[in-house]
């Protein structure tokens, strides 16, 4: 195995809507996880076809306490640099900072916990990587305008970034605008609060938030630029390359179409301007997108420094019936596709690929010859704690060995410029798809069922151990 670049940033990444808890803690306002539910009805809010923009009684929602994360950091992130981190991804909660979304003075007791979250970081050497907006819409601009369906959503959020980067310039440099942007189009309320009521045109709706989200990140880059020369800004999506299921044309045409689905939003952020296809696109689904004077300038201007990706799984799609009738794959419910025979599939049905991350790397560099950073990583799977207290995860490790090598591969043999690599997540969260506990990624294991019972104590897998290892060697010892 080759070295890592010296300046490499390892690490782990979180999202604060799966980790944090303290759900009214110091100000909070309202956000779309806090009223996303456990059970049944979670795939139809996040999916926008149920309204629910409160909490009741008959519901659980796990991320009112999730693993409390808003009273643990000092400990959690002692773990992390027990570890070794050179990097630590998490995201700000908006109504933490904005409790409406739109205040006109934030929230002192909001800003305060990330100021300390960041200097505890700093004490350790760890440079935070922050995700300015993940999966977290405040609920008043829900009400007020429907989420992203409305244009001054824009203003919200470029005044929030205002706020960040006047109270953490010098204390971050590496920003993220939107958490896997692309998810906007598969889980509407999850990724831009977006409600779909009888009569509306889903797609049109869809593609409208998405116009108003890629304006914002554009300005939000502005902004960063001006606000803290040298900070850095990334885009990030839900990666993943889509296989041709067969060798037939038609396979490869869908396969391809799928891609550039993915890719959408990337194009725009990465390179300024909607690519050809996507307006055709829209042109013949009749979708017209309401713009202002200066949105193609904005986007212009407003072009990420690196592109920042999660990546679990390949996927494998066919237009062929019979195949899709026999073999439709059993994982993310979120993303339509077919099983591939080469390959085989975590406990929640994702396809383990690692030389796919290999071909994402390839892929989004050929795209868009930026820098990259991989900031999510990882295996969902069940823990066993074992009498004495200890979790043996050999098929985490094994996971992880085989996409950190395929990635050593990308950096030294195809000469790409890859930035870090955080897994997803150092520490047991609550599933951001499925609102279990049970599924795992963590090197830290916390004690914490679906159920929501547990004594949140934190302890430390054998992957732990082994990721200390991989990053003290700079990825060259993996065994």
């Amino acid at each position: 195995m080759g070295s890592f670049p010296k300046d490499f940033l390892w690490g782990g990444a979180t999202a604060a809507n799966q980790c944090e808890g303290a759900w009214q803690a110091g100000g909070k306002g309202l956000a779309t996880v806090d009223v996303t539910p456990f059970g049944p009805d979670r795939f139809p809010v996040a999916l926008g076809r149920l309204e629910m923009l409160e909490c009741d009684d008959k519901h659980y929602y796990p991320s009112h306490e999730a693993i409390d994360l808003y009273h643990h950091y000092k400990e959690d992130i002692a773990l992390f640099a027990e570890m070794g981190f050179k990097c630590f991804r998490l995201s700000i909660a908006w109504t933490r900072i904005l409790p409406n979304g739109d205040d006109a003075q934030p929230n002192e007791e909001g800003l305060k916990f990330y100021e300390d979250v960041f200097d505890e970081c700093h004490k350790y050497g760890i440079e935070p990587l922050v995700t300015i907006c993940h999966f977290d819409t405040p609920i008043a601009l829900i009400k007020k305008y429907g989420g992203w369906k409305d244009r001054r959503m824009v203003d919200a959020y470029v005044h929030y970034c205002e706020v960040l980067f006047d109270r953490y310039k010098g204390k971050v440099k590496y920003w993220l605008t939107f958490n896997e942007i692309n998810m906007l189009l598969h889980l509407p309320f999850t990724g831009a609060g977006l409600v779909f009521y009888p009569g509306e045109n889903v797609q049109q709706v869809e593609y409208q938030a998405a116009h108003h989200e890629l304006v914002a990140s554009a300005k939000a880059v502005k902004l960063a630029h001006e606000k803290m020369p040298g900070a850095m800004v990334g885009c990030m999506l839900a990666a993943g390359q889509y296989y041709p299921r067969t060798c037939a044309p038609e396979d490869i045409r869908a396969a391809q179409e799928a891609d550039r689905d993915n890719y959408f939003f990337t194009d725009v952020q990465a390179r300024g301007a909607y690519p050809v296809w996507a307006k055709k696109r829209m042109e013949k689904a009749g979708i017209t997108l309401h713009t202002e004077p200066g949105d193609e300038q904005v986007l212009k201007e407003g072009t990420v420094d690196f592109v920042s990706f999660s990546y679990y799984s390949s996927r494998c799609i066919t237009t062929d019936q019979e195949i899709l009738a026999e073999e439709k794959a059993d994982g993310n419910a979120v993303l339509e596709a077919v099983k591939n025979p080469y390959l085989k599939a975590s406990e929640w049905g994702w396809a383990i690929d690692p030389v796919g991350l290999r071909v994402t790397l390839n892929t989004i560099y050929d795209r868009y010859e930026k820098p990259m950073f991989i900031v999510e990583n990882g295996l969902g799977a069940v823990d066993t704690v074992e009498a004495d207290g200890s979790i043996h995860d050999s098929y985490r490790i094994d996971y992880l060995r085989a996409h950190i090598e395929q990635m050593e591969k990308a950096v030294n043999e195809d000469g790409l410029p890859l930035m870090g690599y955080t897994t997803w997540y150092p520490i047991d969260l609550v599933s951001a798809s499925t609102g279990e506990m049970k599924k795992r990624y963590g090197f830290i294991y916390v004690d914490k069922d679906n159920d929501g019972n547990g004594t949140l104590a934190r302890s430390r897998k054998d992957s732990f151990y082994w990721y200390k290892k991989v990053i003290a060697s700079n990825g060259t010892d993996l065994a």
